[in-house]
């Protein structure tokens, strides 16, 4: 096997300029140092999450799984994706337009503002809902006169993922479309093209897969969102409770093999999510490899 690997690394290595190649037992150190640092630190935590969901029996594990309030925060969870990265995909698509290929005043004070949910903590977020629209709130008294309950319901826990998940997107097709320009547009404009047909024909074909892949990251951060959720759900057992949510009332309450079970569920939806992206990078490198033949 490490003769294998040796080989590999080698045919890898005539490929490259000489100024940039390394000897070969320099690589396999530090691959052997990344591969043993992930499974420390990825692996092991993961697989543990499966031990200890199984670890009183299957029927156990199906009845953690199975619980009411559990398909509630599950159903609740995949909802609020639903919702939440719709909005962002639409956000995102009409930031990095504007960005990549408008000049105005203000831009790079917009950049900042798509960059700010980086650096906020998320339970911050979640507060400032509950300061703009809680029921002591900027807004509280007037949405309670006229019976719109955002925080501890549904539109108040899909207003914070949103928050926390607007970068996303925008972030991934901003430079994407920056590196293009904007000659192929104003070709195809040249030429009696309309905005949507520009948009469908040109642009969308060029930013694709950066689209794809950004959703992805987005709908991975919305279902995993804990700490502005926390904030405005409210924490209602069978109602405003996410994934992550019930999985910190369950250890909370010491039933530590029903929280180990739910978060197997959440470990399996990120797992889809990594499928479904390795796919979509497959898919992408063939294409290209296609297209250099």
């Amino acid at each position: 096997m490490a003769g294998a690997i040796t080989t590999h690394l080698s045919s890898e290595a005539s490929k490259r300029p000489k100024h940039i190649t390394e000897p070969a037992l320099v690589r396999i150190v530090l691959i052997t140092i990344a591969l043993i640092f992930l499974a420390l630190v990825v692996l092991l935590p993961l697989v543990s999450v499966f031990v200890e969901a199984f670890k009183k029996g299957f029927d156990v594990y199906r009845a953690a799984i199975t619980d009411p309030d559990a398909l509630s925060a599950l159903r609740l969870t995949l909802l609020v994706a639903v919702i939440a990265v719709p909005l962002n995909t639409l956000f995102g698509i009409s930031a990095a337009w504007a960005i990549s290929k408008f000049r105005f005043r203000g831009k790079q004070f917009l950049i900042t503002l798509i960059d700010l949910p980086f650096a906020v903590s998320p339970v911050i977020s979640g507060l400032i809902y509950i300061l703009m629209f809680g029921a002591q709130g900027f807004f509280g008294p007037w949405l309670d006169s006229h019976g719109i309950q955002l925080v501890f319901a549904l539109p108040g826990i899909v207003l914070a993922t949103v928050f926390v998940t607007v970068p996303f997107i925008a972030r991934e097709l901003i430079p994407l479309m920056q590196a293009q320009g904007v000659a192929e547009e104003e070709a195809a404009a040249s030429l009696g093209a309309k905005g949507w047909q520009i948009f469908w024909r040109v642009t969308y074909p060029n930013i694709k897969w950066g689209l794809l892949y950004g959703i992805i990251l987005c709908n991975a951060r919305a279902m995993g969102e804990f700490g502005a959720v926390s904030v405005v759900s409210g924490h209602i057992r069978g109602q405003t409770n996410t994934l992550p949510l019930h999985i910190e009332i369950l250890y909370n309450e010491y039933q530590f093999s029903a929280s180990f079970a739910v978060a197997s569920l959440l470990v399996m939806l990120a797992f889809v999510t990594l499928i479904v992206k390795s796919l979509m990078e497959w898919q992408m490198n063939k294409r290209a490899s296609a297209q250099i033949v």
